[in-house]
């Protein structure tokens, strides 16, 4: 009796495994793209809130003391790996990894030969190296007119004390408005 238990067992095992395995992309990456807008929006809130009421250096501090918070707290309510990362970190906590480089130099490839920053993306279903299947969406962000009293060229010198007395090892500064930034990123396992 127990052999046979073991047989059939077995055999569903297998069949579960010859399942084929679909994935619907455009509903991964709306999903994505919401919670790429709930990030951006949640943080642009805290930046413009603390530059209304402290100046840059206080955003500044927003970024340094709740940004990565804020970018866990939205990973946990929806479902998502989400996080942001450039070629030029600032935060060298946000590297990307070997993918991410690789999405992130085909983006500056793009965005020299004239693509629009506010719609490059880029999605793949990969396997990684535990053997998981994950949907990967990289989102490439734009540099912004706010964006340039931390990052451009004419950072005033007590703001470039402040950076670097947050981040040492700072390399995200000589932006003009419209480089590409960065990107955020995302994971969702299958």
């Amino acid at each position: 009796m127990k052999a046979r238990l073991l047989v059939v067992m077995i055999a569903a095992s297998t069949s579960v495994q010859a399942e084929e395995f679909t994935v619907d992309i455009p509903t991964l990456q709306a999903e994505a793209k919401q919670v790429i807008t709930q990030l951006a929006s949640t943080l642009m809130g805290e930046l413009k809130k603390a530059k209304q009421e402290g100046g840059a250096p206080a955003a500044i501090a927003v970024c340094n003391t709740k940004a990565m918070p804020l970018t866990h707290e939205v990973s946990a309510s929806s479902g998502w790996e989400i996080g942001r990362t450039s070629l030029k970190l600032r935060n060298p906590d946000n590297a990307p990894d070997a993918w991410e480089k690789q999405v992130l130099e085909q983006f500056a490839k793009q965005t020299q030969q004239g693509a629009n920053l506010k719609t490059l993306g880029f999605s793949q279903v990969i396997v990684d190296e535990s053997g998981r299947k994950v949907f990967r969406m990289m989102k490439a962000i734009p540099v912004g007119d706010q964006c340039l009293a931390c990052h451009g060229t004419n950072i005033k010198p007590a703001l470039h004390d402040s950076l670097q007395a947050l981040y040492p090892e700072d390399q995200a500064t000589g932006y003009s408005a419209g480089d590409l930034r960065g990107a955020f990123t995302l994971k969702k396992y299958l």
